[in-house]
């Protein structure tokens, strides 16, 4: 989903900026139950190393909360099985640094 058309939106119910590799992240939205990853107007995924960016970016989104989703592969790593989900979800506010 474009950002422009997530803008206008009443309310969304989160902001999701996914934890990748190396401190880069990517942002998705849930939006009436359905989970969107957001683009700019030329279908490229938002990203960056610097978080703060994409919530400047993402600041005329009225969501009602923001969280840091990451996955980890240390299951794997230490010989453990394989999960299928070991997300984890952390509250992030808005303090409005950028």
């Amino acid at each position: 989903m474009k950002l422009s058309k997530l803008e206008k939106y009443f309310e969304v119910e989160k902001l999701v900026f996914h934890s990748l590799e190396c401190a880069l992240y990517n942002v998705s939205a849930v939006v009436e139950g359905q989970e969107y990853m957001i683009t700019d107007e030329k279908n490229q995924r938002l990203k960056s190393h610097n978080i703060l960016l994409l919530q400047r970016q993402c600041e005329r989104v009225k969501a009602k909360k923001h969280v840091v989703r990451q996955s980890s592969a240390y299951d794997e790593m230490v010989g453990g099985p394989i999960k299928v989900n070991n997300e984890m979800e952390v509250s992030l506010g808005d303090n409005k640094l950028y």
